[in-house]
């Protein structure tokens, strides 16, 4: 499969959606986006490592796994996003020490981040962008008219369901709870998963 180059564009907020964030990577060779939702922890560490001139006077969490990878001589080589499963994006860390390579799964929003920190290349496959990304011109998608701020508002209505239920959970059945839970965790939204299995445990429903 054909590895392509991507650099960060930059964050989008939508202002219409409180809260939604999406990374917007670009191909290196060519016009294409890609855009990654990201929660707001990590566009902050995304963008604090962009910009040079901000330094927190203490690590962040993500400064903080750079300085101990480069205590202990791990250098990131590469990112690769790799799949694309139910609108969320899979990615690899590909590693090195001691000359020993080494690929360790990681969000993708994760691995970004060390990317930023490490200086190293991001990739994704071109079945991925084809299927994902979208071509940009005046602001506008040219395959479906839809600029990065519609593709955000879209992205979370999608979501909406699942919202309603997460605001209501007491009046949701057991069984859809389950469900719930499952899609969530499958969608790497564990501050709203962790929501949905307290309210399993007040029901002592709670699967061990």
């Amino acid at each position: 499969m054909v590895l392509v180059e991507l650099v960060i564009k930059g964050i989008s907020y939508s202002q219409a959606q409180s809260g939604a964030y999406a990374l917007i990577l670009k191909e290196v060779e060519g016009n294409r986006n890609l855009p990654v939702i990201i929660g707001a922890f990590e566009a902050q560490s995304i963008a604090i490592g962009l910009e040079k001139e901000i330094n927190p006077p203490r690590p962040i969490t993500h400064d903080l796994m750079a300085q101990c990878f480069e205590r202990y001589k791990i250098v990131v080589k590469q990112i690769i996003i790799h799949k694309l499963v139910d609108g969320v994006f899979y990615s690899s860390l590909i590693c090195e020490r001691d000359e020993i390579e080494e690929i360790i799964d990681a969000r993708t929003s994760d691995a970004v981040s060390l990317a930023i920190r490490f200086h190293a290349p991001i990739f994704t496959y071109e079945n991925i962008l084809a299927k994902a990304g979208y071509t940009e011109g005046k602001g506008e998608n040219k395959g479906t008219g839809k600029t990065d701020e519609d593709w955000i508002k879209n992205f979370i209505q999608e979501q909406n369901p699942q919202k309603s239920m997460i605001n209501d959970l007491p009046k949701v059945e057991t069984n859809e709870l389950k469900k719930l839970l499952a899609s969530l965790v499958k969608k790497e939204d564990y501050e709203a998963a962790a929501k949905v299995r307290d309210e399993l445990s007040k029901r002592g429903e709670l699967d061990e």
